[in-house]
């Protein structure tokens, strides 16, 4: 299958960033046909090829799925993050990257709870363990050095994506370096999580910041369905305001008559403030 990319390779100094929550396998005859992975499966690989971003954060991978994801991208990608379980398996939300472009210098993978340090840990009415995968690289194309944010906040608990968001902006604001997050944050634009989040001087989003919009802005969860442009985001790409954002799109369109999940892909295209032309 030949997808045409939505923004596809770019060249520094620019970078192809994406977030995608892929949606988790599922298997078996009560699986609707549009959710089925050996429908899904080939759809996702054809977009990958086509989008080869610098750097992807996928939402709702299992191991398999990752594995997946990269043989997809290419012999080039490589990929940090694991399963949220206490020993390594189940959902992760990995951090796939170029490495011909990007070297990557340190990274690390922490719960999102009141006890981080702790795998599998749960926190704030959290059904399920959340995860935050951060990880710090070298961009070759421009040897400036930035940070990379991956998560996937909780669907169920109002005061666990609160408390999420808040531990994410507090890393950030620790950094000093130039900084991305990416993710499901399971929030619409205006909801407590993103006033959390963006309500500071530390992030931006960057589809608001975007220079040119490729897209409508769809709602990124449209369940196999047409997208509308209704209820607003939930998954979100961030940045702080040393990066600029020269495009943003939402990718909504159908492949081979479905979707290859029930969320749409976000890209952004940044760089850094001030660096290049």
């Amino acid at each position: 299958m030949s997808v045409a990319p939505l923004i596809g390779p770019v060249d520094p100094p620019d970078l192809h960033v994406m977030s995608y929550n892929i949606r988790r396998r599922f298997t078996g005859p009560r699986v609707r046909p549009a959710d089925r992975w050996r429908r899904r499966r080939p759809l996702l690989e054809a977009l990958l090829r086509a989008e080869q971003p610098t750097l992807l954060g996928v939402q709702e991978a299992m191991p398999d799925q990752a594995t997946t994801v990269r043989d997809a991208l290419g012999e080039r990608y490589r990929f940090v993050g694991h399963g949220r379980q206490a020993n390594g398996q189940g959902e992760g939300c990995p951090l796939f990257f170029d490495g011909g472009r990007l070297e990557l210098l340190d990274w690390r993978q922490r719960a999102l709870s009141d006890r981080p340090q702790v795998p599998g840990s749960k926190s704030w009415g959290s059904a399920l363990p959340r995860i935050l995968v951060t990880a710090t690289f070298r961009d070759r194309g421009t040897d400036l050095r930035f940070v990379a944010l991956n998560t996937h906040l909780d669907v169920f608990s109002a005061r666990a994506r609160v408390a999420g968001a808040r531990q994410i902006r507090e890393l950030v604001e620790d950094q000093n370096l130039p900084t991305i997050v990416m993710g499901d944050f399971n929030a619409r634009p205006g909801s407590a999580p993103l006033l959390e989040l963006l309500g500071g001087d530390d992030l931006v989003d960057a589809w608001d910041g975007a220079a040119e919009r490729e897209t409508p802005e769809w709602d990124t969860y449209a369940g196999y369905r047409r997208p509308h442009v209704r209820r607003g985001r939930i998954d979100w790409i961030a940045v702080t305001p040393d990066v600029q954002v020269t495009r943003a799109a939402i990718d909504a369109r159908r492949l081979d008559g479905g979707w290859a999940s029930d969320h749409l892909p976000v890209h952004a295209v940044v760089r850094w403030e001030g660096r290049g032309a």
